[in-house]
């Protein structure tokens, strides 16, 4: 009689949750989506579990909410999988941390392949382990003519340290007289960056109650609008992304200028 209830109270969100997707796909989605993925620890502390923990329940969020995102139609995804500070975490945790995209990518390669998801990465490979780089090269290999939805991994990422290297990029082409010093525009800086072929974020989410954008995409968020929740990743889902879309959707986007009746 329980089980019986609980699969009816279960019916009764999936078919509200289908006419929130409905309703949310009439009005204009945001085209690309960031997410700091942020309280694996602090879910694992409540439960009296290690970090590791966290994170392993996180990266089962990720494929939730990536097939969900794909499904509901977004065409870009960039998660804060691993910033240039998280190596000043645990040895441990760091290793564990390293290992993820081989076990996420080992499991699930195969339905994102299915679903027509396109994985990519941004950040600094260099310093990253060999097995990690090549679980994610396999994948970006394996993926790269999908045509769905871009899941881009933000992996060694640091968004202070991506501004340097694209303005060495440009001082370098101005050295070797590629350019001129009058030609540096915003856009030959946004041409530099490592996000360079994908559009700007339309929505940054961040969980766990933190409220900032601990050195992610800065440039690229100048217009982003911001949504902020409390729920940890590890409880993140379906719900909760429709949540953050719908608020999105609620919203005034004016680029510092004006519109409609606010012009008058």
């Amino acid at each position: 009689m329980f089980n019986k209830l609980i699969r009816k109270n279960e019916k009764k969100i999936n078919i509200h949750l289908d006419e929130r997707k409905e309703n949310a796909q009439k009005e204009q989605l945001p085209s690309h989506i960031a997410i700091i993925m942020d309280g694996n620890g602090r879910w694992a502390k409540k439960r009296s579990l290690p970090r590791i923990a966290g994170h392993h329940e996180g990266m089962k969020t990720v494929k939730k909410i990536t097939l969900f995102a794909n499904e509901v139609g977004i065409d870009t995804l960039t998660l804060y999988a691993f910033s240039t500070e998280n190596w000043k975490r645990p040895k441990m945790e760091v290793e564990f941390l390293m290992r993820l995209p081989e076990e996420f990518l080992g499991t699930y390669l195969p339905e994102l392949i299915e679903q027509n998801v396109q994985v990519r990465m941004m950040g600094n490979h260099d310093m990253l382990p060999e097995h990690t780089k090549r679980a994610i090269y396999k994948a970006m290999d394996e993926t790269a003519q999908n045509d769905g939805l871009i899941l881009n991994f933000a992996m060694n990422y640091g968004s202070r340290d991506e501004i340097v290297q694209a303005v060495k990029r440009i001082a370098k082409q101005i050295e070797q007289k590629e350019i001129l010093e009058d030609e540096i525009t915003e856009e030959l800086l946004t041409n530099n960056l490592m996000t360079k072929d994908l559009s700007e974020p339309d929505l940054l989410i961040r969980t766990s109650g933190e409220v900032r954008l601990s050195n992610f995409m800065l440039w690229q968020l100048a217009y982003t609008e911001f949504w902020f929740t409390d729920t940890l990743w590890p409880d993140f889902d379906e719900a909760s992304l429709l949540e953050a879309i719908e608020s999105y959707q609620k919203r005034n986007r004016r680029y510092g200028g004006l519109k409609g009746e606010e012009v008058n």
